[in-house]
């Protein structure tokens, strides 16, 4: 069984880390719209929001981890990206309550969701100042090495969670409970966020590669 279970994630590590990349940019690519209405409590009303959407996503992870095996193997992206979906609903549904939705971009979207799991890819690209979050608009190409960045860091992840997949009653509680955590830390990401102030910089990518070296 450990020889079985070391030999999977040579096979999957180079093709699940250019699955993820390329499933970071499909997904960033739009902005979920929302039904919230705008909050007269919205700390409140985020707290209710992430709450829910954190039970939703441990539930959902929890039963993807089900399949024991190789079939567990193969549920490791779409678990990805159903979390991502709530996920991204979640910071939508948030960005609405604080009457923010319409600041909400793609980059402020990739900084919440993959802030706590990556805060190195954003360096050069979203500078906090005092209360302030000053985001640098991305092109593509910024984009796309960003997302590179992530796909790196969650197929170490991804990778790590896969061995429960050989335990599935005891993996899927342990996915489960994790999912719930990230989806919080998402959550804290995004309150703060908001309850401050958001800039975008109206600079070209040359100039913000420039003033992040000089920074």
């Amino acid at each position: 069984m450990s020889q079985r279970s070391q030999q999977v994630p040579a096979v999957i590590a180079p093709a699940e880390h250019g699955r993820i990349t390329e499933a970071i940019l499909d997904f960033v690519s739009q902005v979920p719209g929302s039904k919230v209405d705008n909050s007269p409590d919205p700390a409140d009303e985020s707290r209710r929001l992430a709450s829910r959407a954190a039970r939703r996503a441990a539930l959902t992870a929890g039963s993807l981890a089900l399949p024991p095996g190789p079939l567990g193997w193969l549920t490791l992206l779409p678990e990805l990206i159903a979390i991502w979906k709530i996920q991204a609903q979640m910071v939508s549904d948030i960005a609405a309550a604080y009457g923010r939705h319409a600041t909400l971009g793609r980059e402020q979207m990739m900084w919440c969701l993959f802030r706590h799991t990556a805060a190195q890819a954003f360096r050069d690209l979203v500078v906090r100042m005092g209360d302030r979050l000053v985001f640098r608009p991305m092109s593509y190409g910024v984009i796309e090495r960003v997302a590179k960045q992530i796909g790196i860091k969650l197929t170490q992840r991804t990778l790590g969670k896969g061995a429960s997949r050989w335990l599935p009653a005891i993996g899927a509680i342990g996915v489960g409970a994790y999912a719930y955590y990230d989806t919080s830390q998402v959550a804290s990401t995004a309150i703060a966020m908001f309850e401050g102030d958001i800039v975008m910089e109206d600079i070209d990518d040359e100039a913000a590669t420039e003033s992040g070296h000089d920074g």
